[in-house]
């Protein structure tokens, strides 16, 4: 049925409703009064017209119905209550003498029948949808809604009915207010707190667990995942309210807890003032816009209205995405949006876009970062993590930008792999360049980033998915971690702070065990390490046990921004570095791996 044929049955239904009001107002007056026929008929005609009007003005008709809510009720009782107030004053204005009685219970039976025939169609609606999920569905999940606040109501009047959310069945709600303790939310009850939590979950066999608290912090998920852990049920989240009123509620859109939302601690947190003084209206470069950190730095920035942004990066794809999501988030900016297909090694391309478009800040993510990898392939590991980092940052000092910031890796630290020292070297590159000249050259050293390209996250998820088994490399081995969004704000305040030749570095809090990733993603996943085996696989090519941000030498107890300190980290002079990384290539790869990584160590000491 097309939406003009909707619209035209929608009126008449009413406008029969209307008329079987009138006969239902008439049979309830007449053993008291004596109503004149014509009175009915005239009355159901301008009570339908008038209907008819103010049905059109509150949009009564354009709604859609298997949805009624109590917006859509106020409607019908302001299409209603108008319709009822005009009529009387008109009769009265053109016919003087007339049944008021007569107006007033067609005005409330009218209202009665029109907002149950929507009640009762939703209802229908919802029932048919249940009774065809429960048809596709083999297994229904018994499911506990933590929070029976807002987050509790918007989910469950979303759940309520659908079609894609048929394999779901609400068993009850979940809250730490005892007030509301045996309550009712949408005709749920509230079964208890979340202390309650494991008694609840064996009594009523539930299958998963959806914590429906937008706003709530990570210690406080950390202690409710922790009191599920023990149990095998699946634990999400629920989507954001934009998914929601999109009525995309199925199963797929509940958001898996996520280790990230495990780490404990809150993120940290921007310097608003400070940044927006630095970005506002000026040229911005980001290289690798395309990875992980560049492209949520990209993001970052624009939310400070940058004259320009600069997307450059070396993958074609990964600089088109980018793009494309800026410009479809911005598009007013669209031109201010520039990609830039460019390879870092490249030094005459680099030199042209600092030329062309004089940059005032430069946020430097382009890396290889993989540890393995650049051990069997040591050689690029050197062109593009020292001489690509050496031809951005003296681009940028020949054209005066004004900032450079560098994005560097824990891994730097007393690096035993390739990776790690060639950024080691290209942090003494950098910050030998701020000796002299206008550009102040600053870089950020975090530890591992979840979420990111070849980060251990995606991995273990895909051997959940596969039923296992999870690998580890070592059960003894740790790292820092951190989110791609925190990552980002670093860099970002860090340029705002630098003074020149620093390296900031985040307090990380305590360094994470791998396998207790393994484990807490496998949980969290609904099942038991019975159910998928952990194996460990042997360290790979220059990989640590353990991280270190900074060694105990190069420690600065004094925080230069909350959660960030600057280490006190002396390398080689610029002129010694660049002897021996233009000598570095004359070498085989071997002899190039075991020299760059021995000179790294030895500029720590």
């Amino acid at each position: 049925m097309t939406r003009r044929w909707k619209i035209a049955t929608l009126m008449l239904v009413d406008s029969i409703l209307i008329v079987f009001a009138s006969i239902c107002a008439i049979s309830f007056l007449s053993p008291y009064v004596t109503i004149n026929s014509r009175w009915y008929w005239m009355l159901s005609l301008f009570f339908i017209t008038g209907y008819l009007f103010f049905g059109w003005l509150f949009r009564i008709f354009t709604r859609i119905n298997r949805f009624t809510n109590l917006h859509e009720l106020i409607s019908i009782f302001m299409a209603t209550f108008c319709t009822y107030v005009v009529n009387l004053i008109f009769i009265y204005v053109f016919f003087g003498i007339f049944s008021k009685r007569l107006v007033t219970f067609i005005f409330i039976f009218s209202t009665f029948l029109i907002i149950a025939s929507r009640l009762t169609w939703r209802y229908l609606v919802e029932k048919h949808n249940e009774k065809h999920s429960l048809n596709q569905t083999q297994k229904v999940k018994r499911t506990l809604l933590i929070g029976a606040g807002e987050g509790g109501r918007i989910l469950l009047n979303s759940f309520s009915g659908s079609k894609t959310a048929g394999d779901i069945k609400i068993v009850g709600l979940i809250d730490d207010d005892i007030n509301k303790k045996n309550m009712y939310l949408s005709n749920v009850q509230v079964l208890g707190t979340t202390c309650e939590l494991p008694d609840i979950i064996k009594k009523y066999e539930i299958d998963m667990v959806t914590i429906a608290m937008p706003s709530i912090s990570r210690k406080e998920l950390q202690r409710i995942i922790s009191i599920i852990e023990p149990y095998k049920v699946k634990v999400n989240t629920m989507p954001s309210v934009e998914e929601i009123a999109i009525g995309h509620v199925n199963i797929s859109k509940l958001k898996k807890i996520d280790v990230v939302d495990l780490l404990g601690r809150e993120e940290v947190e921007l310097d608003i003032a400070s940044i927006k003084e630095q970005i506002t209206n000026k040229v911005i470069l980001v290289t690798g816009a395309g990875g992980s950190i560049g492209s949520e730095i990209c993001r970052q920035v624009m939310q400070f209205q940058p004259k320009k942004i600069l997307l450059l990066g070396h993958g074609e794809n990964s600089i088109y995405l980018i793009d494309r999501e800026l410009k479809n988030k911005y598009p007013d900016r669209k031109k201010d949006i520039i990609p830039i297909i460019a390879d870092i090694q490249d030094r005459k391309k680099i030199f042209e876009v600092m030329d062309k478009y004089r940059p005032a800040i430069v946020y430097h993510a382009a890396a290889h970062k993989h540890v393995p990898m650049m051990e069997y392939n040591p050689r690029e590991a050197v062109k593009n993590n020292i001489f690509g980092t050496k031809n951005v940052a003296e681009a940028a000092k020949a054209y005066d930008v004004e900032h450079f910031v560098m994005i560097s890796t824990d891994k730097a630290n007393n690096p035993p792999n390739v990776m790690g020292a060639t950024k080691r070297i290209a942090e003494m590159i950098v910050t030998g360049l701020n000796e002299e000249g206008k550009t102040k050259f600053s870089a950020t050293r975090f530890g591992n980033v979840l979420g990111s390209r070849g980060s251990v996250i995606p991995v273990f998820r895909e051997q959940i998915e596969k039923g296992g088994p999870v690998t580890v490399t070592d059960f003894r081995m740790t790292r820092y971690f951190m989110t791609i969004p925190e990552a980002s704000r670093l860099v970002i305040q860090s340029g705002a702070l630098a003074k020149g030749g620093e390296i900031f570095v985040l307090d990380m809090s305590t360094p994470v065990k791998i396998v207790d990733l393994a484990k807490n993603m496998i949980r969290l996943s609904g099942y038991s390490e019975d159910d998928i085996e952990i194996i460990e696989t042997g360290i790979r090519p220059g990989e640590k046990l353990y991280e270190e941000l900074l060694l105990d030498k190069e420690r600065n107890e004094e925080k230069v921004f909350d959660k960030i300190f600057v280490g006190n980290i002396k390398g080689f002079t610029l002129e010694k570095v660049m002897v021996f990384a233009n000598a570095l290539l004359e070498n085989d790869d071997q002899t190039l791996a075991k020299e760059v990584v021995n000179f790294a160590k030895n500029s720590s000491k």
